[in-house]
């Protein structure tokens, strides 16, 4: 179990996320990828890339955020990206995307700063 802010989070069959405190029917996800912020110094300075597609729509105020657990690539080590998305920003044609800014799981004695945006929902409808 995943602790994400106010909202609890369980892992069921085929890897979904389902928001324990309110059952909503799913209406889109959303792809992601990205890449760290560099961290180290020195012959040890790295950053990570990562991508995946989002948990369902979690309801928020007007507007509604998503879910986001990955690992990052490999390094010698790798960090957990897990981090709700901010809520949705139109961009036309009743598309939107999340903007998503925060830091990795501290792993190999440091943490990644990452910010990036999700892509559109639906991408071919």
């Amino acid at each position: 179990m995943a602790k994400i802010r106010s909202y609890t989070l369980i892992r069921a069959a085929g890897k979904r996320w389902i928001n324990k405190k309110r059952k909503t029917r799913q209406t889109h996800v959303h792809e992601f990828l990205g890449s760290t912020k560099l961290a180290e110094q020195g012959s040890e300075r790295h950053n990570h890339r990562f991508a995946g597609v989002t948990g369902g729509v979690i309801p928020r105020g007007n507007s509604h955020v998503h879910a986001i657990f990955t690992n990052t690539d490999f390094f010698d080590h790798h960090h957990e990206v897990v981090i709700l998305t901010g809520p949705a920003i139109p961009v036309g044609n009743g598309k939107h995307v999340h903007f998503v800014k925060g830091t990795t799981t501290r792993d190999d004695g440091h943490v990644h700063a990452f910010e990036f945006s999700t892509l559109i929902q639906k991408p071919l409808i």
